[in-house]
């Protein structure tokens, strides 16, 4: 499916629908103006009649409007002025692409002027419209026997003032390089656990590899893994037959001396738990254990369609966390490749486990800064729900950045506290530290555990455990946080040129 920039006076326009904002009484945007204004006063009319009333989110289609060249034009409520926001936005433009799904349109216009969000910022409103309208055809059939019939859909426009049009093709290029993004990391977090394997995740990065020329990739096994000395990384496999990887991708957009921004994913493509089983309900579902990873190869996809002008490393620590008569023991002490030492008390805490050795890794590139991802607590669905990412951080400027870029990309995070009263709570009396800290603020003090391996740089630390995918009818990876991460890259691209 192809996204266009387009011009041109919307009576004239030769296409199967135009989308155009109504508000509630009876106020039409511009583009829907100029629309009643060809078709003499057509639409006006059918608002007066309370057909729609312009409620947020509210559709209805119209057929052979007079006046217009368009077979259809689809009015979109977007609701009253003061109550215009990212939220009503996406609701908004869900509505109006399952009308334009349903009825099998094969080109459609959006002309929505500026009307949608309180937001000032026209190339953000037009990314969000090419972003979420994308991920509105997004669907999964990998697994499936019966593949899923061909989308009808095969060209959305955006009509745009001529004078707008150089800013609109920059918000049309960026926001389809997020959605084919999002778009990965949703497929990689729907795949099984028997496909996604650590195994498979390194290949799928040798394939970026080969797909982009910005790009290198490198995969440390388990032999070379432990000649570094990431034992705490290569327990949380010992008890799976799948072995362990540590993929490295390096993107190279900008200057050769410039130090490098570092995401790193945790990669746990399936969480049995360990020894410390989970319950049976929903395991099935710690197949998304992996979607920090997972963020990470979108998030590294969509920067190298942009082509950035900064340097880039996407770190996944990928591994299967399963029990058998090798795996990790409560109570074993490994050493980290920091030369620190853990006393596993639970080897369901094995996300920091992995997170660990890899941060550590991540300091040999002398990063600008580094931002890990992970699906790392239930503690912060409690906290935050499934609305927020938990961010935690060591340097509240890179916070404040990350804080920013969530607002922008609509892809938001709430931030926790790292106080050193915290750290107290992982206090071990065998080793440097033990892996858990009890039940009170676990979001906080797993993230006290991984800032012990990051006090060389500029670190944050994102848990996506309540965003990363939905449960009950609409399960599914959700591709967070690549918005928010693709944003904050774009942003330091710009601060850096």
């Amino acid at each position: 499916m192809d996204f266009e920039i387009i011009n041109g006076d919307i009576a004239s326009l030769e296409t199967e629908c135009i989308v155009v904002a109504v508000a509630p009484e009876g106020q039409l945007s511009p583009s829907a103006g100029a629309a009643d204004s060809a078709s003499n006063g057509y639409l006006q009319e059918i608002l007066s009649a309370g057909d729609i009333s312009g409620k947020n989110a509210q559709t209805l289609l119209l057929h052979k409007v007079p006046g217009l060249k368009a077979r259809r034009i689809l009015l979109l409520g977007i609701g009253k002025a003061e109550d215009r926001n990212n939220r009503s936005f996406r609701k908004a433009i869900i509505a109006a692409m399952s009308v334009i799904k349903s009825t099998g349109i094969s080109q459609a216009v959006f002309a929505l002027d500026d009307a949608l969000t309180n937001d000032s910022d026209a190339y953000r409103q037009l990314r969000h419209l090419v972003e979420w309208s994308g991920q509105e055809l997004y669907q999964y059939d990998e697994t499936k026997s019966k593949k899923a019939d061909p989308l009808k859909l095969e060209k959305l426009s955006i009509l745009c003032a001529e004078d707008d049009t150089d800013l609109a093709e920059q918000a049309l290029l960026d926001g389809t390089a997020i959605v084919n993004g999002t778009s990965l990391a949703r497929d990689l977090g729907n795949l099984p656990p028997n496909i996604c394997t650590p195994t498979y995740l390194a290949e799928q990065a040798l394939e970026l590899d080969d797909e982009f020329e910005a790009l290198t990739t490198t995969i440390v096994d388990e032999e070379e893994m432990a000649e570094l000395g990431m034992h705490c990384l290569l327990s949380v496999g010992k008890g799976s037959e799948q072995p362990s990887k540590l993929i490295v991708m390096q993107y190279n957009g900008g200057p050769e001396d410039d130090a490098p921004h570092v995401l790193v994913g945790k990669g746990i493509t399936f969480d049995t738990g360990g020894i410390s089983l989970k319950s049976g309900d929903s395991m099935d579902e710690m197949k998304y254990d992996m979607c920090g990873s997972a963020s990470v190869f979108g998030a590294m996809t969509a920067i190298c369609e942009m082509a950035l002008p900064i340097n880039v490393v996407g770190i996944v620590a990928a591994a299967e966390n399963m029990p058998s008569g090798n795996a990790s023991k409560p109570g074993d002490i490994v050493t980290t490749m920091s030369g620190q030492t853990v006393e596993i008390l639970n080897t369901d805490a094995e996300g920091r486990l992995v997170l660990c050795d890899a941060l550590t890794y991540a300091g040999r590139f002398n990063p600008a800064s580094v931002i890990d991802i992970a699906t790392l607590t239930g503690a912060c669905i409690v906290a935050l729900g499934h609305q927020a990412s938990g961010l935690l951080s060591n340097d509240d400027q890179l916070a404040q950045s990350l804080l920013q870029a969530g607002e922008q990309s609509a892809d938001r995070a709430w931030q926790l506290p790292l106080w050193d009263e915290f750290q107290e709570q992982l206090d071990s009396n065998f080793a440097d530290m033990q892996n858990i800290g009890g039940r009170p603020g676990g979001t906080i003090t797993a993230a006290c555990f991984l800032s012990r391996f990051t006090k060389e740089y500029r670190w944050a630390h994102l848990d996506i455990a309540g965003v990363a995918w939905n449960s009950g009818k609409s399960k599914g990876a959700t591709g967070r946080c690549v918005p928010l991460l693709t944003q904050y890259l774009l942003n330091q691209s710009a601060t850096e040129e």
